[in-house]
């Protein structure tokens, strides 16, 4: 007989795991019958909490996109211009773009202004001239 006793119960969309584990030598004929019942009782509803973040997010997150995946790709875009070259940001910045994950305005002033936001530096090789030369090409 199985020594476990799993429920899984939803709330709002949400899954909540209630696991019940039966120690096997304290078991009498009594429990035995009680281990096949499973605690039907819904568990407390729990928000799930977001990551605190200290910081706005990336302004042209695609609107579609959830809480989760906006983070993840304010994170990435955050990487991108701390770490790349202009070139190597505007083609991120395309590829996000044909696959609906941001949604580019098209004037490169907001989205260069955006970038130095995010960390992009503004030394040599970084200006707002070199930056519309590769804006969506």
């Amino acid at each position: 007989m199985d020594d476990r006793a799993i429920n899984i119960n939803t709330i709002n969309g949400d899954f909540c795991l209630n696991k019940f584990v039966y120690n096997a030598d304290s078991r009498s004929a009594h429990d035995d019958a009680d281990a096949q019942v499973v605690n039907t009782q819904p568990c407390e509803a729990e928000e799930i909490i977001e990551p605190q973040h200290d910081e706005e997010l990336f302004h042209f997150v695609h609107p579609e996109l959830d809480e989760t995946e906006a983070w993840r790709i304010h994170n990435a875009v955050k990487r991108v211009v701390r770490l790349q070259g202009i070139q190597m940001i505007c083609q991120y910045l395309t590829q996000l773009k044909n696959e609906k994950k941001v949604l580019l305005p098209p004037n490169p002033s907001a989205t260069y202004a955006e970038l130095a936001r995010l960390g992009m530096p503004n030394g040599d090789g970084f200006n707002e001239t070199t930056f519309r030369k590769y804006y969506n090409k």
